[in-house]
């Protein structure tokens, strides 16, 4: 752990072999979360805080407890401060979905992670899926399952989310390996202000605008009013100097 929070001080500042980063992309640990957003406060970009692993399932009577379990699991077994959610309509799936989890966590070989993680994650039962979706979007989930019928009808009223796995045959683990998505996402609750890294989070913007002479007597008034109120007379003169001035 302590030689990949290295690794982003290097690229962040720079060693004599490593040229210094504009941007730092890729998920990470807890430690590794912690170093980008260090280096972020001493002005390095970064991409968002992406780490320790997360998942939430909405599940109602029609998802197979077994496949829940193992997506459940799948996440657990990232490390010991991974979190698994489960939030469901059915009360029987609790059951059956526990008994799953407990049977599977014996044969794999990462058990004592999973253990230690499943410490950290919770059940809940929910009256309807209106209350799972608003706990969910709440909460904010790196990847959201929706282990429901109707699940597309269900995914437009997710607002924040990671990446989301639309049926009982969408498991996370596809999004990991094969699916196509960049799977560098937010967690901790940033995905209600971050989205995953993309195209577009390699692209840098720049922004131009060019005013005729008439076009900035349109919007002078506008400009000058606004730079009067913020007590900035060098804004409101740029601009007067402009539009008072017949021969400029």
């Amino acid at each position: 752990m302590y030689l990949k929070s290295a690794a982003i001080a290097a690229m962040a500042f720079g060693t004599e072999t490593i040229p210094k980063a504009d941007k730092i992309f890729g998920p990470g640990n807890q430690w590794v979360t912690a170093a980008k957003q260090l280096v972020n406060a001493d002005g390095i970009a970064i991409d968002m805080p992406a780490g320790p692993s997360e998942v939430l399932v909405i599940a109602d009577d029609s998802a197979n407890p077994k496949f829940v379990a193992a997506d459940l699991l799948s996440q657990a077994e990232h490390g010991p401060d991974s979190q698994v959610v489960l939030i469901t309509t059915s009360e029987v799936l609790i059951d059956a979905v526990t008994n799953e989890i407990e049977n599977f966590t014996k044969q794999l070989s990462r058990k004592e992670i999973i253990e230690k993680s499943l410490l950290n994650s919770v059940i809940i039962l929910v009256n309807d899926l209106e209350e799972a979706i608003a706990i969910s979007n709440n909460y904010a989930p790196e990847h959201l399952i929706l282990s429901v019928d109707n699940s597309e009808a269900i995914a437009e009223k997710i607002i924040n989310a990671g990446s989301v796995f639309l049926g009982n045959y969408s498991p996370e683990s596809a999004g990991d390996y094969a699916s196509g998505t960049n799977h560098t996402l937010p967690t901790n609750g940033f995905a209600s202000a971050y989205s995953g890294v993309s195209l577009d989070s390699f692209m840098k913007k720049i922004t131009f605008q060019k005013l005729s002479k008439d076009g900035l007597s349109k919007l002078g008034k506008t400009i000058q009013t606004m730079a009067e109120e913020e007590g900035l007379d060098a804004h409101k003169l740029a601009v007067s100097i402009r539009t008072e001035n017949s021969n400029g």
